[in-house]
């Protein structure tokens, strides 16, 4: 990357996924790249073990964004964000998904007329309901560049109008995350053996979206599911779901072992080795289908259509999950081992080497001016002297 100055590029996020999704790109950007963190998760289990796993410094982070309702967050990341790229203007400005981050630093770029790149551009649940889907929209139209992961998500932002020379198929960025940091077949037993759990003999399970744990009703409906399961349920507790457990007074079933965020090999670990997952994740989706699991989708929708069908169920908290997952429980080796002729739809591993390779031509093509030899290098067709 020697064509980037050092510290051009700003790599703005908030979250634990966006720091996955994003690690090997900041680390082929390597100095050209100026890591700028929002503070969104702002608890230490979400998002510091991360920067550590893929050796990740930041700049500098936004102190206060966290914790705060999403208006807050959108707009006190905007008015930060406005002054840095005032401050030290960047040559572009990456961000990746649909966080409250992702749209509040696509509109700092686009106040500042600085280049966009938007990493994994293209998702669509259809959902209007869903705060996401707005951020990924607005984000989508906003950028220079939407580095799309799948043929489907390109499909969309052609069908929502964005012109062909504004888009570039990648693939997913957390295919080579997933395949470089997955521990190997022994390790993973040493992680297992310390949850005392046997591998295909145990559920993973993580909620965090608004629409499962902001109402107590759903919220329990969820819990008394997992606890129906007749399989151990492990569930890393994401701190806002274990706050409203708390001021929902709902008390687990000791089926389910809640167990604090653990660091992202501990977890690849316990998704490659367990039964099934049940989830709310969007990124886990992706996870589950690089090392092979089936996984319950507890969602009325979802921005990856593409796993349904093989590696996903889409379930609502209405539905029996013990119903839906039947045959996921009786023969779990079986399942496996018809999922591992299945290639995950997210791509081959070259995600962030493209996305990185598609910036740094952005930046060559508006960094260079016209000079007086690209008008008068040949005239004219209709003016040639005959």
């Amino acid at each position: 990357m020697g064509e980037l100055r050092p510290s051009s590029v700003a790599v703005v996020l908030g979250t634990r996924p966006e720091i996955i999704k994003l690690g090997h790109l900041i680390r082929l950007l390597g100095p050209a790249a100026r890591v700028i963190h929002t503070g969104q998760h702002y608890d230490a289990t979400l998002t510091d073990v991360f920067f550590e796993a893929f050796g990740i410094a930041t700049t500098g982070e936004l102190v206060g964004v966290g914790g705060k309702a999403r208006g807050d967050q959108i707009g006190l990341a905007l008015s930060s964000l406005e002054r840095a790229f005032l401050d030290d203007r960047p040559d572009a400005v990456v961000v990746q998904g649909d966080t409250n981050s992702t749209v509040a630093a696509a509109l700092a770029a686009n106040a500042r007329e600085i280049p966009l790149i938007h990493v994994e551009s293209g998702l669509r649940s259809f959902d209007r309901r869903m705060p996401e889907e707005h951020n990924r929209v607005i984000t989508d139209h906003l950028a220079d560049l939407c580095l799309a992961p799948t043929p489907t998500a390109l499909e969309n932002l052609t069908a929502e109008g964005i012109p062909e020379d504004r888009i570039i198929f990648t693939g997913n960025t957390i295919v080579e995350a997933v395949n470089t940091l997955l521990p190997s077949a022994g390790v993973r037993q040493e992680i297992l053996s310390r949850q005392h759990v046997s591998s295909a003999r145990y559920v993973l399970s993580t909620f965090h979206r608004p629409e499962n744990v902001d109402d107590p009703t759903t919220l329990a409906r969820i819990f008394d599911e997992l606890a129906r399961l007749p399989l151990p349920v492990l569930l890393p507790l994401h701190p806002r779901s274990k706050a409203h457990l708390s001021k929902f007074g709902i008390r687990p079933s000791d089926q389910i072992r809640i167990i604090e965020p653990i660091g992202y090999t501990d977890f690849l670990s316990l998704l490659a080795e367990c039964a099934f997952a049940v989830s709310d994740s969007g990124g886990l989706q992706e996870e589950a289908s690089i090392v092979k699991r089936p996984i319950l989708v507890v969602r009325r929708s979802t921005e990856r259509p593409e796993v349904l069908g093989t590696f996903a169920r889409l379930v609502s908290t209405s539905q029996s999950m013990m119903a839906e997952a039947h045959d996921w429980i009786l023969n779990p080796d079986e399942v496996h081992q018809g999922l591992t002729g299945i290639d995950t739809p997210f791509g081959d591993g070259s995600a962030s080497q493209r996305s990185v390779d598609a910036l740094a031509d952005l930046i060559k093509g508006r960094q260079r001016q016209p000079t007086a030899a690209d008008y008068v290098s040949s005239p004219a067709p209709h003016l040639t002297m005959k």
